[in-house]
């Protein structure tokens, strides 16, 4: 059976567990293993760019979606484009409380689902935003995970679906088939970065 897209898995989750009466809990076996492919891999071809725009006098801006962690932010609307560094909540209380000093951000951290600078922006400045993306085939279709590594996506869903079905064992064969086929793009998607001139630095 075909795994080119949303529809195709489907149909073959409930093949492999050989049963025709999951329709309604199959979706969520996928949702459930794309939240654990979330927290499980980091790969080249997740990243994707997107521009945010700073607001004069406001602090924050809030983040993608489907944002799971930034791989680099800079400053695009300036001349020249600007670098900006990270730090922690704490320390930019201490430093750049809300209000209190505005200009051309140097800094930021992470608060809940928002980016907050420091100084407070002073102006509308655009900034570029490469993140690594939550997949979503339900709304997406198929993705890139789907297409090149398909037993990535099958065996997390056939886990979830023999964990309802309460099959601990077919769920142990498969949690091995998944983490073996992740450890496994993990490691070529990694020697790969150190190969070539750039270096990957992930914000944890």
């Amino acid at each position: 059976m075909a795994l080119a897209n949303y529809t195709d898995l489907l149909a073959s989750v409930a093949s492999w567990l050989n049963r025709t009466d999951l329709t309604a809990v199959i979706p969520d076996f996928i949702t459930l293993a794309e939240e654990r492919i979330a927290r499980d891999l980091r790969a080249r071809r997740q990243v994707v760019t997107t521009a945010l725009m700073t607001v004069g006098g406001v602090q924050s801006v809030t983040l993608p979606a489907d944002f799971l962690e930034a791989e680099n932010i800079a400053i695009t609307s300036t001349s020249p484009q600007a670098a900006m560094s990270i730090i922690t909540p704490e320390i930019m209380d201490r430093k750049y409380p809300a209000g209190y000093q505005t200009g051309q951000p140097v800094v930021y951290c992470y608060l809940g689902n928002t980016i907050q600078f420091g100084p407070t922006p002073d102006a509308a400045y655009t900034i570029s935003l490469d993140y690594y993306q939550r997949l979503n085939i339900a709304t997406s279709t198929t993705n890139w995970l789907l297409t090149n590594h398909p037993s990535i996506y099958l065996n997390a869903c056939l886990v979830e679906g023999c964990a309802y079905l309460m099959d601990v064992d077919k769920a142990q064969a498969y949690d091995a088939r998944y983490n073996a086929a992740v450890d496994d793009l993990q490691l070529a998607d990694d020697t790969s970065m150190r190969s070539g001139s750039a270096m990957r630095v992930r914000v944890l």
